[in-house]
């Protein structure tokens, strides 16, 4: 029991910043508190103490203003940040290492009794304030639920969902649009996730001069391949000297464009 104690103490500390010692974090974190609880709540749920679970869960959301359903089943190293307002469900299955935040919910959508009601969070699942979760799916390892999102479909693994209702934002090709806009002197970060025309022309673009760059420097490096033959011959240059045959931007001649 002190062993998990001192885990969720140290998970704390690791994840917020705000902590500044272990004794403040046993004395002031409501989400330690509420999970302590949930923890001897379990017990007599598993015992078949079905309303002493109840009452303790009870008590725990009366001082906490975390509700943890005793059959819940919750994970080694959980961080819930705030806490008040989370609810998780009956069913939910948190995983170790993960972050909730305030407002969350972790909810069903059925009402038939010993079914799966109830979302599984997989290791390392971080959800934002007023995020909503709601159904028997998973949300699978690593994954991201934005602040005020309602998901209600699973997410694979490693992936945000965004919005309401929830879609899945593609994290690679988010990654790839970083990088080439950094070349060009911005970050894409700062175009939105949105439906805004704008910001919809502004990704393609960035998506089409990072696709031309490639495909320049792959036809200039298949040219300096065939002209290998003939640089023995005298006064033969077939690449010329300026040509880039790697990917490159030139930052300063963009940024003087749009001053």
């Amino acid at each position: 029991m002190f062993q998990r104690l001192r885990e969720d103490i140290d998970c704390i500390l690791e994840r917020d910043p705000a902590a500044r010692s272990r004794w403040e974090v046993l004395t002031c974190y409501p989400g330690l508190h509420a999970l302590v609880m949930h923890r001897w709540a379990k017990a007599c749920w598993r015992l078949g103490w079905r309303w002493a679970a109840r009452f303790i869960s009870h008590l725990a959301r009366f001082l906490t203003g975390i509700e943890i359903h005793p059959g819940a089943t919750i994970g080694r190293r959980v961080f819930i940040d705030h806490g008040m307002g989370v609810v998780i469900g009956e069913t939910a299955e948190v995983g170790d290492e993960c972050t909730i935040y305030q407002g969350v919910t972790l909810g069903g959508t059925s009402l038939g009794r010993g079914t799966k009601r109830h979302p599984t969070l997989e290791r390392g699942v971080i959800v934002g304030a007023n995020a909503q979760v709601l159904g028997g799916f998973t949300v699978g390892e690593g994954a991201r639920v934005g602040s005020n999102a309602v998901v209600v479909k699973p997410v694979p693994a490693g992936a945000t969902a965004v919005g309401n209702p929830a879609r899945i934002i593609n994290a690679e090709g988010d990654a790839k649009r970083e990088a080439a806009a950094a070349k060009m002197g911005f970050s894409a970060y700062g175009v939105t996730q949105g439906d805004d025309p704008v910001s919809q022309a502004m990704k393609g673009l960035i998506d089409n001069a990072s696709g031309h760059e490639h495909q320049i420097a792959l036809l200039w490096q298949a040219i300096e391949k065939l002209s290998a033959r003939s640089r023995e011959l005298p006064g033969v240059q077939c690449v010329p000297e300026d040509a880039h045959v790697t990917e490159q931007f030139d930052a300063e001649r963009l940024n003087r464009l749009v001053k």
